[in-house]
């Protein structure tokens, strides 16, 4: 058997219920052995993989701590460094999430190059030790925007930027539909529904999926279809739910099922 852990500090239990989850969810098919237990000031997640799945998981190791560095721990750099000016919610959001996957290739690349598959990986120290050229790279795209930020007070200069930073991110899927119903919005992707979100976690997760065509389905335009009509421009087909009723362009009932 072959055995690896994940320490994350205990002030950081949803971080670490996130990992455990991801992880369990991933090394299903390889019938690994996945454990949670919390030790002084770490919750230790454990995994146990027949010696021959071991590359398979740790590429999932791989993907798994990746992602995690890259949206948990980018997110609560820029929390810390980035100074906006005064914009809507949704529009910093919006923009946060933009810089985040903003060239996340170099971002990944970096981190699998420091990564040492040994008997345990301290996740904090980690990503303070091992990853100062990450941070770095993070620093000088913040101090562009940071010395910007003046310029960053119009609304239309602010818009322009983050359609930019979203024009410029690479294209991760065709085609999906979003479907706006009673109790939020829902992505349908490959035939699969998605739980409700506001519309800030929609545009969060549209900007994570960067499709190609994104087709709205929605009762009526607001702040959040707007903003989505600025950023994606000619990748977004609205379409309001009664004009989609009328025409037959498209059978809602498909997405209540």
């Amino acid at each position: 058997m072959w055995e690896f852990s994940i320490s994350v500090q205990s002030d950081k239990s949803e971080l670490a219920a996130s990992i455990f989850n991801i992880l369990r969810s991933e090394l299903s098919p390889l019938k690994a052995i996945v454990a949670r237990g919390e030790e002084g000031k770490f919750i230790n997640i454990i995994i146990a993989v027949d010696s021959s799945k071991r590359e398979e998981a740790e590429i999932v190791l791989l993907r798994t701590i990746t992602l995690v560095i890259c949206q948990n721990f980018k997110l609560d750099f820029l929390n810390k460094h980035l100074f906006l000016p005064n914009q809507d919610e949704i529009g910093v959001t919006a923009f946060k999430k933009a810089l985040i996957n903003f060239d996340k290739e170099t971002d990944y690349f970096l981190i699998s190059k420091a990564l040492n598959f040994n008997e345990f990986l301290y996740l904090e120290s980690f990503y303070q030790f091992k990853l100062i050229k990450l941070r770095d790279k993070w620093s000088e795209l913040i101090r562009l925007a940071n010395e910007n930020r003046d310029y960053l007070v119009s609304s239309d200069a602010f818009f322009d930027l983050l359609k930019f930073l979203i024009d410029n991110l690479d294209i991760c899927k065709d085609e999906i539909d979003v479907v706006e119903e009673g109790d939020g919005y829902h992505i349908y992707e490959e035939g699969e529904k998605s739980m409700p979100m506001n519309s800030s976690a929609l545009i969060s997760s549209l900007i994570d999926l960067s499709p190609q065509k994104i087709n709205l389905y929605c009762k009526n335009e607001n702040n959040a279809t707007n903003l989505l009509k600025i950023i994606f421009d000619r990748r977004l087909n609205l379409l309001s739910s009664k004009e989609n009723d009328k025409n037959n362009v498209h059978n809602l009932n498909f997405f209540s099922k």
